[in-house]
């Protein structure tokens, strides 16, 4: 009873944290590999398997909408739809770029290589929320889906590519094989990322934190896992460490995730958080 009883104060206190107006929705997660090719592609697959292992445990609805196959191995990018009760307010976290270090599985000579991929997360906005779209600014191109070969591939063009004009923001989407389909898709995508564009518009102006929050950029990592020459994954935000580097990557990310809402909080985050000391 006393077991049950903590572990409901502890919910409701992590609730707390979730109070943003978006932080109930579902999430849309995009992954990105950075430079590097093979290496930086199977990072990317890499936590694609992380974050579906982690909805996975949560109990959420995992959509993926796309997923562009690397040349060699991995992935170039992927989108994914996680579906649950304030899967964005805790996956918010997860946005920007993820380092790994770690004996390169594809160098014959066993060194060690360093890899960086991006993370993006966009709340799925639902028809409450009013994003208004001109048609005349939105390029549409038709193709046929890519893949490996094999029964699985589309013959004909359904795959979309929608590109916003005014913002520069390209989606895809080949998930579906109608084409109206995967433009429905694509459009939901290219809502939520407008929505997303306008909020952290919004954050600038009225957060009070803003100057202790790093930019989302290549070389300005959030989160740094290495698995060689020991095993540690760290938070550069809020210092957040743990050693269990391999449960990380299975989906274990509660930790990370409440400490981030805990510095959002309190505003108490690590200056000059991108340190390459791990």
């Amino acid at each position: 009873m006393v077991q049950s009883l903590g572990a409901q104060f502890e919910e409701a206190e992590f609730r707390k944290m979730l109070s943003e107006e978006q932080d109930p929705l579902n999430a849309i997660v995009t992954i990105n590999a950075g430079a590097g090719g093979t290496e930086s592609q199977d990072w990317a697959q890499m936590l694609l398997r992380m974050y579906q292992r982690w909805a996975q445990d949560k109990g959420f609805k995992i959509e993926l909408m796309d997923a562009q196959s690397g040349e060699e191995a991995g992935i170039k990018s992927a989108t994914l739809t996680i579906s649950g009760s304030f899967a964005y307010g805790n996956l918010k976290s997860e946005a920007g770029v993820h380092r790994l270090v770690r004996i390169s599985p594809f160098d014959s000579n066993a060194r060690r290589h360093t890899s960086f991929t991006s993370v993006f997360v966009t709340p799925e906005i639902d028809d409450n929320f009013e994003v208004v779209l001109n048609p005349a600014d939105i390029r549409v191109d038709v193709y046929r889906s890519g893949g490996k070969g094999g029964q699985g591939v589309n013959t004909t063009d359904s795959a979309v590519r929608l590109t916003h004009g005014p913002s520069g923001i390209v989606v895809t989407c080949q998930q579906e094989r109608s084409q109206i389909k995967n433009k429905d898709l694509a459009m939901k995508v290219l809502r939520s990322r407008l929505y997303e564009r306008h909020l952290e518009e919004e954050r600038k102006k009225q957060s009070a934190i803003e100057d202790s929050k790093m930019d989302i950029a290549w070389g300005s990592q959030i989160r740094s896992y290495v698995l060689h020459p020991y095993k540690m994954v760290k938070d550069h935000r809020t210092g957040f460490t743990v050693s269990t580097a391999e449960k990380v990557l299975e989906g274990e990310l509660d930790g990370f995730i409440k400490a981030f809402l805990t510095c959002r909080i309190t505003g108490e985050w690590i200056r000059g958080g991108a340190s390459m000391d791990v």
